[in-house]
């Protein structure tokens, strides 16, 4: 058996220290954006507004220790235009977006709060994914992809890893012996996507023997790539640019008229907001996407 998928199978036990992240994943932390990038799937909605297909996450590649990226961005409208931009937040260090936030939460001024909710960060992952299936693109079944999801999708990852009940037995769903398909349920509640009925099938090899299994493995795309400081601009940059927005010295215009910045990765808990613990400045949503289009259908 080749030598690094021998290696890759001797240690598809790792279940306990990706449970191990799972304490920091739990922690407020990070988020991206995307450019049109072939290398991502994004599922689609039928007619009836359903949207249904099946991924197998996979584990990390070489020369990497966690199979997800996690990311953190931020996403608003003011007076001189959009800000759309990755948060340094992301890379543990601060940025201008968090610091404003955590002045007009903590002011006792419920308006600010307000203001605060609007621009608070939002959350995502990335991870490498196999299209199982995928009835609205075919061509797309059996294809290595990068995968953006949310918080509510890693909840389901969550789950898996870490049962509620005595009755479930931990799975790893990034394994490639004993992980398992997950089938992706989406429906439209309130006119957000909602994911609440997917779930993850029983366990099984994701191919019939070691030379597919390394195949599927050296299609990966890398993660670390995401964390290059290329994808971040400057505090001094992000700064100016918010005062741009907040003053409306700049051209306003639609979501769709502003590049959104490449992704980007997160590892560790980040320079804290100061804020109560119940202050929503961080967001959960699965549909970065959907909540621009839904922004920029205001402006319309």
């Amino acid at each position: 058996m080749n030598t690094s998928i021998a290696a890759l199978k001797r240690s598809k036990s790792n279940l306990d220290t990706l449970i191990g992240e799972l304490s920091k994943v739990a922690e407020p932390q990070k988020q991206k954006n995307s450019y049109a990038d072939d290398r991502f799937w994004k599922p689609e909605l039928d007619k009836t507004g359903n949207g249904y297909a099946v991924l197998r996450f996979l584990p990390a590649v070489k020369d990497e220790d966690l199979p997800w990226a996690r990311l953190w961005s931020h996403a608003f409208q003011g007076p001189g235009g959009w800000f759309i931009e990755n948060s340094l937040t992301t890379l543990n260090k601060k940025d201008p977006v968090s610091e404003s936030n955590s002045l007009l939460w903590n002011s006792g001024v419920e308006a600010d709060k307000d203001i605060a909710r609007k621009r608070k960060r939002k959350l995502s992952y990335i991870a490498n994914v196999l299209i199982v299936s995928d009835s609205k693109h075919p061509e797309n079944e059996g294809q290595i992809k990068l995968f953006k999801f949310g918080k509510k999708i890693f909840d389901k990852i969550t789950e898996a890893m870490k049962p509620e009940f005595e009755d479930e037995n931990p799975i790893n769903p990034f394994d490639f012996w004993e992980g398992a398909n997950f089938k992706l349920k989406i429906r439209k509640v309130d006119g957000f996507w909602n994911y609440d009925k997917s779930e993850f099938d029983s366990s099984s090899a994701i191919a019939d023997n070691d030379e597919s299994i390394e195949e599927i493995w050296n299609k990966q795309f890398p993660l670390k790539p995401f964390l290059a400081p290329e994808n971040f601009k400057s505090y001094d940059e992000l700064k100016a640019k918010l005062d741009k927005v907040l003053t409306g010295s700049g051209n306003s215009g639609t979501a769709e008229d502003v590049a959104i910045p490449p992704v980007t990765e997160a590892v560790a808990p980040v320079v804290q907001e100061t804020v109560d613990t119940s202050s929503p400045v961080d967001d959960d949503s699965d549909e970065t996407l959907d909540y621009f289009s839904k922004l920029a259908e205001e402006d319309a």
